[in-house]
């Protein structure tokens, strides 16, 4: 795209931009006299049209059957998204009633996330969006225990207070004390920590023999991490808020059917929260426009997310919003953007 970008000349840009400005203000085909009456640089409606067919051959405009005018593809928006559109910046009142909006005073994270995807739903007129943090609870506890001979049992208890067993089997003839040896390691680095946060720093400890622990210690950890990988990793969870408003601008049926199609794709959850994760590899605000994500290509629709952090620095989640593919972007970006970071800071 920024290579398109490049080539177009300054009166190309302005006429291209020009015709998403009125797109994205009333979602209507836009036509040669209506631009040489918008454009502020002197343009007759012929040189306009030519432009147009340009930018039609080359995949940004296209003209619905219905109208001589033009309308952008997805193609053009992005590329308008990417170098054409000048985002606006937030007042020091709209900061507040973000901040205000997302208030933490007493409020679980839940209710935090899912007050901050309303008010970004009302902000926006489009459904708004949360992945929760992946919650995985700490270690107060960790014990092996001796069931019989070839059979063991692993003990873990967090911090919230819950139990949970899993019985692993063991070389036949193992020494008490391999037992006793195991808790004491592990008891050393998991309690206080999430498994996960423990789990990769002990397999390098024991990858570079780092442990001063026998064989037969060594493979009752290994062992025993082995039983809980993966088994830990809690459900991730997602919250969408306003999915009604994405039907108040239906004036087609053809438009209320790919509506319907992005309900039943949010419903699934799996499709949005694998596009979810993909945006929390990368820092910032990330813009998925129809078609270049299948959820979103049948229904015609565009995301803004941004993920959010812990005080770790860590991405732990992602809030956005959806909506059709003509919302308002210079708005919505600065307040997904900074309603990510008003989240982040209220998780901490």
């Amino acid at each position: 795209m920024g290579r398109i970008i490049t080539e177009l000349n300054e009166r190309s840009r302005d006429v291209l931009r020009c015709i998403i400005d009125s797109y994205l203000e009333t979602g209507d085909p836009v036509g040669s006299r209506t631009l040489a009456r918008q454009i502020e640089r002197s343009l007759s409606p012929a040189t306009i049209r030519n432009v147009m067919a340009d930018l039609q051959d080359a995949g940004l405009l296209f003209s619905p059957h219905t109208s001589a005018g033009r309308l952008p593809t997805e193609a053009g928006l992005r590329l308008f998204v990417d170098g054409l559109l000048e985002v606006g910046r937030l007042s020091e009142e709209e900061r507040q009633t973000i901040e205000g909006q997302c208030g933490a005073a007493g409020k679980s994270v839940e209710q935090v996330l899912t007050q901050a995807s309303d008010m970004l739903s009302g902000l926006s007129n489009c459904a708004g969006v949360v992945a929760v943090p992946q919650q995985e609870t700490r270690l107060k506890h960790i014990e092996f225990v001796n069931l019989s001979p070839g059979r063991a049992l692993v003990v873990m208890v967090t911090d919230s207070g819950q139990v949970e067993n899993r019985i692993m089997e063991v070389p036949t003839g193992l020494p008490a004390s391999a037992l006793i040896e195991a808790t004491n390691y592990l008891s050393a680095r998991l309690i206080g920590n999430t498994l996960g946060e423990a789990r990769r720093e002990i397999e390098l400890e024991l990858e570079a023999h780092k442990a001063q622990l026998d064989a037969a210690t060594q493979r009752l950890v290994e062992a025993g991490l082995a039983t809980w990988s993966g088994e830990t990793e809690p459900d991730r969870a997602l919250i969408v808020s306003g999915t009604g408003r994405l039907l108040e601008d239906v004036t087609a049926l053809d438009e209320l059917e790919r509506v319907r199609a992005l309900f039943g794709a949010l419903e699934t959850q799996e499709g949005l929260l694998a596009l979810i994760d993909a945006t929390m590899d990368a820092p910032g605000v990330q813009i998925y426009i129809g078609a270049e994500d299948e959820l979103f290509g049948i229904a015609g629709c565009s995301m803004v997310v941004a993920p959010y952090t812990n005080s770790r620095e860590q991405i732990v989640g992602a809030i956005g919003v959806i909506g059709p593919t003509r919302i308002n972007y210079a708005r919505i970006i600065p307040v997904v953007d900074y309603t990510a970071k008003i989240v982040g800071r209220l998780l901490t």
